[in-house]
């Protein structure tokens, strides 16, 4: 939970902690801020509830049993607000900027992730075009696009769909403003899951909005690749 969340007293109970020099008892912050232990407990344990305090058992000095005592965690809060849209917007209108050399710039880095996103599964040999197109199809939908693979023609059972229609977004609105980036990234990713996965498919052409609900990636068979020579 974000520090600005927390409720009033919750929130004079972390500052008291960080105010401190060393970690404090309950008894320690309740005399701080003049409210009863009991009070001050039950923040105390849904802070630590919420990740932001630890508590420690700390070793008397003489006789008696060990008593707890509470720290703030240490580190920035991750429980704040997040501005991930804006640094892309940031990083892809630098990147527009650069010219001629943006789009090759993003089909480079879409090639390599889609190749890095199946590398921690390897299959054990070349998949077939149907395995190939459902790896596809499952690291699309784990990316959020909500795919739709069409049916194979009729008298093609087994064989890989011809398209994969894609119903949803999830960088809707960075692709509106720089769709001639965002557009190739996807499809060179997809480029680069298919290589990676060494299928016999490829991605031939992305068509960005071709109904206004949908883009649609149509597949075919990869190019041959030459054969190794052995000497």
């Amino acid at each position: 939970m974000s520090r600005g969340r927390l409720g009033p007293r919750r929130r004079e109970v972390l500052d008291a902690l960080r105010a401190a020099s060393a970690p404090l008892g309950v008894v320690e912050v309740a005399e701080r801020l003049g409210v009863h232990p009991n009070t001050v407990r039950f923040h105390l344990e849904a802070l630590v509830g919420e990740g932001l305090v630890e508590p420690a058992a700390l070793e008397p000095s003489g006789p008696g049993r060990p008593r707890t005592v509470y720290a703030p965690r240490p580190g920035m809060d991750r429980g704040g607000t997040r501005r991930y849209r804006l640094l892309a917007q940031m990083l892809l209108g630098r990147l527009a900027a650069a010219g001629a050399g943006a789009r090759s710039t993003a089909v480079e880095a879409g090639q390599a992730w889609g190749r890095a996103l199946v590398a921690a599964s390897p299959p054990s040999g070349r998949p077939t075009a149907e395995v190939s197109s459902a790896r596809l199809v499952e690291l699309l939908d784990d990316l959020g696009f909500d795919p739709a693979p069409a049916p194979a023609s009729a008298g093609e059972e087994g064989a890989a769909p011809p398209r994969i229609g894609l119903r949803h977004c999830p960088f809707l609105e960075l692709a509106e403003e720089y769709g001639q980036l965002v557009c190739p990234l996807h499809l060179a990713l997809m480029r680069g899951a298919l290589a990676g996965m060494r299928a016999p498919l490829t991605v031939t052409d992305l068509e960005p909005f071709a109904e206004p609900d949908l883009c649609v990636a149509h597949l075919a068979p990869a190019p041959q690749q030459p054969a190794e020579r052995h000497s």
